[in-house]
């Protein structure tokens, strides 16, 4: 049975800013007062799906300003949300999406309840199922290193209306298995941020902006 039969008619698409990027830069600082530089630099760059991680502190004090200055064409999601509360606090702070460390389900009612794309993490096979049939826009494969790009093309022979965005320990180099493995985009951490958010320098944040999209492109 073809899995998309089984799935939420309520489900909320990816953006065109996911699709077309196909990267997600997800931000993890030591504070909110280092994203804007940041993701200034990525956004100049072409990488415009930034997810902030509700472990860094300020985050959703920083959220508006930061989705104000990034402007219409740049979404920003809030990722590390763990429970339903936090889920509508990310939503009325005016996150883009939301993205999960693991399937919630009433996290995901939440999301969908309010028209924004929700990416639950999930790795086994049940769990993905569970995730997907709970309505995900995606399922955030995590951590994705532990498993490689070939188990997202062995997901889809069951699977085959399923969505996937691998997250956790991706390199430059995986970008082009993962994607051509049938990911809709790849989450993008340290090898993309590098120092960046601990004052690092933003040219060599912005040549591996370019490298992660021209990976992509090369795929």
């Amino acid at each position: 049975m073809d899995l998309s039969l089984a799935t939420s008619q309520d489900r909320v698409p990816p953006s065109h800013v996911l699709t077309s990027s196909k990267i997600v830069a997800v931000l993890r600082a030591a504070d909110a007062g280092a994203y804007q530089r940041v993701i200034d630099v990525l956004v100049e760059s072409g990488i415009k799906s930034i997810e902030l991680t509700l472990t860094t502190p300020g985050t959703l004090e920083m959220l508006p300003e930061l989705l104000r200055r990034s402007g219409s064409d740049t979404e920003i999601g809030v990722g590390t949300v763990t429970c339903v509360e936090e889920a509508e606090q990310a939503l009325n702070a005016g996150a883009s999406y939301l993205v999960t460390p693991f399937t919630n389900p009433d996290v995901i009612a939440t999301a969908v309840g309010a028209g924004r794309p929700i990416f639950p993490g999930a790795l086994t096979p049940t769990e993905v199922h569970t995730a997907w049939s709970a309505g995900a826009t995606a399922v955030k494969i995590f951590p994705a290193e532990t498993v490689g790009a070939a188990y997202g093309a062995h997901l889809l022979g069951p699977f085959p209306g399923l969505r996937f965005l691998p997250s956790g320990g991706i390199r430059m180099e995986d970008i082009g298995p993962w994607l051509r493995s049938g990911a809709i985009a790849v989450s993008l951490g340290g090898p993309l941020l590098g120092d960046a958010l601990r004052g690092g320098s933003l040219d060599g944040l912005a040549a591996r902006a370019q490298a992660a999209i021209d990976a992509v492109n090369a795929a």
